[in-house]
């Protein structure tokens, strides 16, 4: 580069590459994928960011302050050592390699920058720091206005005269009075701090003891590193003197390590650096290969016809995908700006942020004027996190109305725009079950601002920003405000963060995370509507209260955000995260909206049949009894059982009554007690009416005429959804009553079931995660794994098997998974706890690695309070450690299950996901209709049927890849059929 190539009149940025990737990477949803399943997360999320910085007409606000940028560039690391390795061969050597899909990226980052028109600038054997140093001394040189585009605290060192640097994502101006807050000394000052006290991130050693307190007074006081170490011997403290006279070498190398280079002389010509219009054809091309939708659009908007046509042109062609190469990014990796290069720090950092900002609820605004609710929308434009909870008259997310929506876009800063409050707080019992949009309009507040115009307001806002929109539980109101339009596309969800962070360690509703994380005890809900006879609606409070405790719960969750991505990061959970929960929401949205048909036509004539058979298990149990009671009441019943007829009893209630539960009665029924197998069938035909044959039409949507159950994502230690309002996981399959509540699900007229099944999946898991490699061999060979352990335990052909020893190897085989105790085992077989003891004792002489694992397992959880799935998720049973030796013995059992069940879980997740992305991409109309633990339900139109299925059978079985390979084949059964009974 010449010296003269600036002038005065020239004005240059420069983007920091890699602070931008790893930042899109790391910061920014969704973890994007394109059809051919490539990860595409950080490019799209580079890619986003840049276009908003050049393209968009408003070309972030606070960063054209400056005026309009002639001259841009993207600086870029390289592969290759640097003269720091050389120099110091630790320099960097602490650093984690980066994660294999980001490495996938990094090339299509390349063709990013050049699509857009920018050039990059590398240099063999220097950091893109140096680089930006460098133009730095020639901006000085020319008296010209240099902009660095970064976070990085290490180029802080530049800023002074015509440098400036400026966070776009955070859209903050880093001046020379934030490096004074930062470092506690101006710019030029910042290398002599940053060598005494180093840097972990880097491995900058420093110099030990000295941190950032101290080294800022004593280069106050001695002015520089140079005369601080000639000056060491009038230090009054003598652990300080000691310790940089002991260290004054590698305070110089630090020092040295520090100090970016500014003498780079690069073959450039100005013409390449100049900002001009993309080459439509090429942009075109790029945004079509990345199947970036929302972009393409903004694209057409800005540049009208002249990129519809080139978009057009590539759009007749067909894509072929080519598989980007892995590329070395050992330097790549070490520009992680947006982790702070130290995620611990980092983290501890933020929550004594959020934590120091103090929760002030008279602050909070009550938006009901439109230049209010424009002024709000202002300041959130700014921002690239957005933090929102909806209010409605109940917790049906279907069905239930919106009474306001709360926003918060700085800690501290939120406000509630209400939208369907009464006028008066008194209420009847009709209007306490009527639908607001049921009431007369007269009722509303007049100085209330119209729904609609705020919900397109939000979306024009939230969508065309592409706006990080966070909740807590953010599927209800995803869900909520979906009915009135308003799709949110980029969410985050500080339940989910805080699920996968710690699942089973502790709760993970707002209350309990505002207590623990910031120090904060919120509104409580029921304080606020009250309980009982007297509980009002929402729609019923005053708008004082109704802001201070909405608009408080989005500030809440904003902060939470903060502390819990840094979390994520700083405990290597992010991945588990975005790849196993976030996506997910989306999908269960679309999946509860679908609901499932209901035949009650079919389900009344079953309830008629099962009423019936109650009744004659009641005479039944009756007869045996002796005389008439309620069956349904546990006192009673022990009365009967205990009293009248002297049955032993080995167990009692808290109050001191005997036990009647499940367990009590199985142990009766196979001691040969008539009364109590009678007992458990009446308590079958109970609990079907009572859970569904009744109980299902009632939940039947009036405007969908559906079942609509909800999944909850975080309310299971090992990652298995539950279902809820009503629960569609649990109807018994085992009795030929329960598979008939099956036929009452169906398809509509000209569309059929699909049911997609994960054939014994945890027996797999449990071979492959356990080793046991006869195992193996037989789900490879496709063998009768039950037949052949049966064989392996009781020296019987396969061919010939008898039925009753396959059944107790079968019973053996899932029992193992579950940590069964030879007392359960005997109950199951009905068989003594001698002969059960034996058969585990043969079972794991025969399987030697299933002991091993169980043991190693069980350690692992005592020792560290929880274990992990193969893909990395935490299941944790603290009581393992400190909990009664029941507890303990509960949980122990539990342990060797989780990493089985949770991998189980995982992979099905994986699989919903992937099915969620495959079928938006092929030409099908099918709908995920129900998750039940291993097995997937759809609706699709029978023409499209063969279709589905072969879709759906092959995502399912390589859901695991790539990102496990595992011992084991996955097995998928696929059925169809009118009804669910038919498929299963």
């Amino acid at each position: 580069m010449k010296d003269n190539l600036f002038t005065a009149q020239d004005r240059l940025f420069v983007l920091d590459g890699y602070g931008y990737v790893f930042r899109a990477y790391y910061a920014l949803p969704p973890l994007k994928r394109r059809s051919d399943d490539m990860s595409i997360g950080a490019v799209a999320g580079f890619c986003n960011m840049v276009f908003r910085l050049l393209l968009d007409e408003a070309q972030s606000q606070s960063f054209a302050k400056m005026g309009r940028y002639n001259l841009g560039c993207v600086a870029l690391d390289t592969a290759a050592p640097t003269f720091r390795q050389d120099m110091y061969p630790a320099y960097k050597a602490n650093r984690k390699e980066a994660p294999e899909d980001l490495k996938l990226q990094l090339p299509l980052i390349r063709e990013a920058i050049t699509a857009f028109g920018l050039h990059a600038i590398e240099y063999q054997g220097y950091e893109a720091d140096d680089i930006m140093a460098s133009l730095a001394k020639q901006a000085h040189k020319a008296s010209m206005p240099l902009m660095l585009l970064s976070s990085d605290k290490d180029l802080m060192q530049l800023i002074g005269g015509c440098v400036n640097m400026y966070d776009p994502v955070k859209a903050l101006s880093i001046t020379e009075e934030e490096v004074y807050k930062k470092f506690g000394v101006p710019p030029e000052k910042v290398i002599d701090v940053q060598a005494l006290i180093g840097d972990s991130s880097d491995n900058i050693p420093g110099v030990p003891g000295i941190g950032i307190k101290t080294a800022a007074s004593l280069i106050q006081k001695y002015g520089s590193l140079h005369d601080l170490l000639h000056k060491t011997h009038t230090i009054e403290q003598d652990k300080r003197r000691a310790l940089l006279e002991q260290y004054k070498d590698q305070a110089l190398l630090s020092q040295k390590l520090a100090t970016l280079y500014t003498d780079l002389s690069f073959d450039i010509d100005k013409t390449q650096l100049e900002i001009k219009r993309p080459d439509m054809d090429n942009l075109a091309e790029f945004f079509k290969r990345m199947e970036f939708n929302t972009l393409t659009k903004r694209a057409q908007k800005i540049y009208g016809d002249d990129f519809s046509s080139a978009y057009a042109k590539v759009s007749e062609q067909k894509v072929i995908y080519t598989p980007s190469a892995p590329v070395d990014t050992t330097q790549e990796t070490a520009n992680n700006n947006a982790l702070e290069r130290t995620p611990l720090k980092h983290y501890q950092s933020v929550l004594r942020d959020m934590q120091t900002i103090a929760f002030n609820r008279e602050a909070y605004q009550c938006i009901t004027k439109k230049q209010d609710f424009q002024d709000m929308l202002q300041c959130v434009k700014q921002q690239d996190i957005v933090a929102l909870d909806t209010e409605t008259t109940g917790l049906n997310s279907l069905q239930d109305e919106l009474v306001g929506i709360s926003l918060a876009w700085k800690p501290g800063e939120a406000c509630y725009i209400p939208l369907r409050h009464c006028k008066t707080h008194a209420e009847s019992k009709e209007s306490k079950q009527a639908s607001l949009y049921q009431q007369q309009e007269d009722m509303y507040l007049e100085d209330q601002l119209d729904i609609n115009y705020v919900i397109e307001a939000l979306k024009e806002v939230f969508l065309t920003q592409h706006m990080i929109v966070v909740g807590h539980n953010i599927k209800f109101d995803q869900q909520v405000l979906q009915r009135y339009g308003l799709n949110l596309t980029y969410v985050h969800d500080t339940m989910l963060m805080s699920y996968a962070l710690h699942a089973g360690k502790h709760a993970h509703n707002m209350d309990y995370l505002s207590q623990t994380y910031l120090l904060h005890t919120p509104m409580h809900f029921v304080d606020i509507v009250g309980s009982g006879k007297n509980k009002k609606i929402f729609s019923h409070i005053d708008l004082v209260t109704a802001t201070q405790y909405a608009a408080e719960d989005a500030d809440i969750t904003l902060r939470l955000y903060h502390c819990l991505q840094t979390k994520l990061v700083a405990e290597s959970k992010y991945e588990v995260y975005m790849t196993l929960e976030r996506p997910l929401i989306e999908v269960l949205v679309m999946c509860e909206s679908a609901g499932v048909m209901v035949d009650l036509t079919f389900l009344r004539t079953l309830s008629l049949d099962f009423h019936k058979k109650l009744q004659a298990q009641e005479d039944k149990v009756y007869a045996l009894a002796g005389e008439r009671f309620n069956i349904a009441s546990p006192k009673q019943l022990g009365y009967i059982l205990f009293d009248k007829l002297g049955l032993s009893s080995d167990k009692k209630t808290r109050s001191g009554n005997a036990a009647t539960g499940a367990a009590i009665l199985e142990r009766l029924s196979v001691e040969g007690h008539g009364i109590a197998k009678e007992i458990l069938q009446w308590r079958h035909y109970a609990k079907l009416i009572s859970t569904y044959t009744d109980a299902l039409p009632s939940h039947v949507n009036p405007t969908t005429k559906r079942v609509h159950t909800s999944y909850s994502l975080a309310a299971t230690i090992t990652g298995r959804l539950a279902s809820t309002q009503p629960n569609l996981q649990n109807i018994p399959i085992r009795t030929e009553e329960g598979r008939a509540i099956r036929n009452a699900f169906i398809a509509p007229p000209g569309y059929v079931l699909i049911g997609a099944d994960y054939s014994q999946i945890e027996l797999r898991l449990f071979a492959h995660i356990a080793k046991i490699d006869s195992l193996v061999k037989a789900f490879h060979n496709g063998q009768d794994i039950h037949a052949m352990t049966a064989s392996e335990l009781f020296n019987q052909p396969i061919e010939n098997m008898d039925p009753m020893i396959r059944r107790r190897a079968k019973a053996i085989n899932f029992g193992i998974i579950y940590g069964i105790s030879a007392f359960g085992l005997a109950a199951q077989l009905n068989i003594s706890q001698k002969e059960a003891r034996d058969y585990l004792n043969i079972y794991f002489e025969r399987f030697s690695g299933i002991k091993q694992y169980m043991d190693d397992t069980i350690r692992m959880a005592q020792e560290n309070g929880y274990v992990e799935t193969i893909f990395g998720r935490r299941c944790y049973y603290v009581l393992m450690q400190s909990g009664s030796a029941a507890q303990q013995s509960l949980y122990k059992r539990a342990a060797i299950n989780a990493p089985i069940q949770g991998s189980a879980a995982d992979i099905i997740r994986r699989a919903m996901i992937r099915l969620h992305c495959a079928i938006a991409q092929q030409d099908i109309e099918l709908r995920l209709l129900l998750q039940v633990h291993d097995e997937l339900l759809f609706e699709v139109r029978e023409d499209q049927a063969e279709k589905a299925s072969a879709l759906i059978k092959t995502v399912m079985e390589e859901a695991h890849l790539p990102r496990v390979i595992l011992e084991v084949p996955l097995v998928v059964d696929v059925n169809q059929g009118q009804n669910w009974g038919e498929v299963h």
